[in-house]
């Protein structure tokens, strides 16, 4: 009798822990955020809200407002908190952690003939890019990043597939730039990633990555036919450093038909008036990564010139010439170069175009406005809540303004992305751990193929 009582018991007690563990958001799909203390949904529609709620349904947002209800919801205390669209970062280099450090005293070439271009041929492959690229993105998932635009240097098949693993488990939404060439492997490797891997998931889409310049004709307009045949963009660093004008790289677009709506060009510092004038008659989209010139002393793009045009620009981390995933210090950097430059305080842009640009943004220059970007209900749940009750962020005084000039990645307490939480109550899902020892086993075996 007492091993029945004791059996029983221990069954229900289990139960009620599996119970627990589950969660009613598992069993109904539903996480409701309630009485958040604003709510800037990005959406012109619904504009800015205090003490509302966000309710999450699957992958969607159902509903933004007050007084909703969700029956079955798990529930997150909104109170004292900020929730708004998760961050686009729309240009990066994930594997690049593994190079953190590298060569902060160079420009661009420097840098790159001392962090990156000792790497081809080299023996760097899967399991160093899997280490460096899953490192990189916890790190912007604590951040408040949702989705990132990865311009992959694809050294070899392996190592682009270490580096799509690793997208891949980080859950986050994606856009995989694949450095091609005209070697005769890259076209079928290419198709067999879009076919098997890109195409199977959601969350994932894809780019092709290449580098306009006189001496690499071939590879642009071969990478240009590419895109063609799968029906993807072309993603390309373009007129970055001083340097870049030399090498006739708007011509080089222009002779591959390469400027088309869609284009994804990085960084466009040393642009003139009339190439301006012509990636905005192209509809060309635009990657800003303030931090990344900053550190390479590569200048300061022309970002109201750019907003004068109607360009669609976002703001990207750009990898290891950033040395920090803080899309917060990204913006401030976005906002500060244009008043630094111009001792205009006024200058474009301000603290709210900074947001939308890291969110909205970067969304419409990747064409996922329809997805992602803003808080309109049925949009992708990709999210992030913020909490305002700490030492660096509080007292309240202006919100939207505080969120770019005061906020760390500290503060972002939960993201999710398609509904699914990755970082909750301030800490992000996965072993840290383990992929921090990972990474730095992985950079130790880089350094030595680098000759450092």
């Amino acid at each position: 009798m007492e091993k029945r009582l004791f059996a029983l018991t221990l069954a229900l007690v289990l139960g009620s822990v599996f119970l627990v563990h589950l969660g009613a958001s598992d069993e109904t799909g539903k996480t409701l955020i309630r009485n958040a203390s604003m709510v800037l949904t990005m959406d012109t529609a619904l504009g800015t809200l205090e003490d509302a709620d966000v309710l999450i349904d699957g992958d969607r947002i159902a509903a933004v407002g007050r007084g909703v209800t969700a029956t079955g919801a798990k529930v997150i205390d909104g109170r004292g908190k900020i929730v708004m669209p998760g961050f686009v970062d729309l240009h990066t280099h994930l594997w690049q952690s593994l190079i953190r450090g590298c060569a902060t005293d160079e420009e661009l070439g420097g840098w790159l003939g001392s962090c990156v271009l000792p790497l081809q041929g080299s023996p760097v492959d899967g399991t160093d890019a899997y280490a460096g690229a899953r490192l990189s993105t916890l790190d912007t998932i604590s951040t408040g990043v949702t989705t990132v635009t990865d311009w992959s240097h694809a050294f070899n098949p392996d190592f682009a597939r270490g580096n799509l693993r690793a997208l891949t488990d980080s859950g986050q939404r994606f856009v995989f730039a694949y450095l091609a060439t005209a070697d005769s492997w890259v076209a079928p490797e290419v198709r067999r990633v879009k076919r098997d891997v890109i195409d199977r998931n959601p969350l994932a889409h894809l780019m092709i990555g290449t580098h306009p310049a006189s001496w690499n004709v071939a590879n642009v307009e071969a990478s240009q036919k590419l895109a063609d045949e799968l029906g993807v963009p072309l993603n390309v660093h373009l007129l970055e450093s001083k340097a870049d004008p030399a090498t006739d790289q708007m011509g080089v677009l222009r002779r591959a038909g390469a400027l088309r709506p869609g284009l994804l060009a990085n960084h466009v510092v040393h642009a003139t008036d009339a190439e301006l004038d012509e990636l905005a008659a192209h509809d060309v989209r635009i990657a800003h990564n303030p931090l990344s010139n900053m550190r390479l002393a590569s200048g300061v793009a022309r970002v109201p010139d750019m907003k004068a045009r109607n360009l669609k620009v976002g703001i990207g981390l750009d990898g290891g010439t950033n040395d920090t995933s803080d899309m917060f210090n990204d913006m401030r950097a976005a906002l500060g170069l244009q008043r630094a430059q111009s001792t205009d305080a006024a200058r474009y842009p301000t603290p709210a175009d900074v947001l939308r640009m890291a969110t909205l943004g970067g969304a419409e220059a990747l064409g996922l406005e329809n997805e992602i970007g803003s808080l309109t209900p049925g949009k992708k749940a990709d999210l992030q809540v913020i909490d305002t009750q700490a030492l660096n962020f509080a007292p309240k005084v202006d919100w939207p303004s505080q969120l770019v000039f005061t906020t760390q990645p500290v503060n972002v307490q939960w993201v999710f992305v398609n509904g699914v939480a990755l970082k909750k109550n301030g800490k992000v899902a996965g072993d840290t751990g383990r992929v921090i020892a990972d990474a730095q086993a992985a950079a130790d075996r880089v350094r030595k193929y680098l000759g450092r």
